[in-house]
């Protein structure tokens, strides 16, 4: 029997709640991981998706500096226009405050098909690239993570999703 389900019908749904648990569960590993005597120079979210774990991380280990890359990598036009296309980078952090990379913690809530994370790993080959969440393809490209989930898993994340009635399984009294 094959699975004829829509993709959002495989959905991993992150609450806000949810989100600060595993994002504090990253920074936790991360704590005392830095080159410099376990300390971290910066923080830079991969935007947009990267800011609001970066924002939890850098507070929890009291990281001052931050910074954010961005990087689009998705066309959605709708339909068959919604195809990944090759990553391009729309804004770079301080060239200054990244050299190559080095004591630098690159923050992003998903890593998919990895295509993000290997152009800023090009670019910064010696930062630390952590996510919240890893898929399969993209793994490889990410040092430090919290959950794996399966590569045709949907995440639904709290600022893509309004709250709304549904109506029940059963139907209505």
């Amino acid at each position: 029997m094959s699975d004829h389900r829509l993709p959002h019908e495989k959905g991993f749904h992150i609450s806000w709640d949810q989100i600060h648990r595993d994002s504090r569960a990253l920074a936790w590993r991360l704590d005392g991981q830095g080159p410099d005597d376990g300390a971290w120079r910066a923080v830079v979210a991969i935007t947009r998706g990267g800011m609001a774990p970066a924002m939890i991380v850098s507070r929890e280990l009291d990281i001052r500096t931050v910074d954010t890359i961005s990087v689009k990598s998705y066309h959605a036009g709708g339909g068959k226009a919604d195809k990944q296309r090759d990553a391009e980078v729309l804004k770079s952090p301080d060239a200054e405050l990244m050299g190559d990379g080095t004591g630098i913690l690159i923050v992003d809530d998903l890593v998919d098909s990895g295509k993000t994370l290997e152009l800023v790993r090009e670019l910064y080959p010696n930062a630390h690239f952590a996510t919240v969440y890893a898929k399969p393809k993209g793994r490889p490209m990410v040092d430090t993570f919290i959950t794996e989930v399966s590569q045709d898993t949907w995440i639904f994340f709290p600022w893509d999703m309004a709250l709304q009635y549904v109506e029940p399984y059963r139907g209505k009294d």
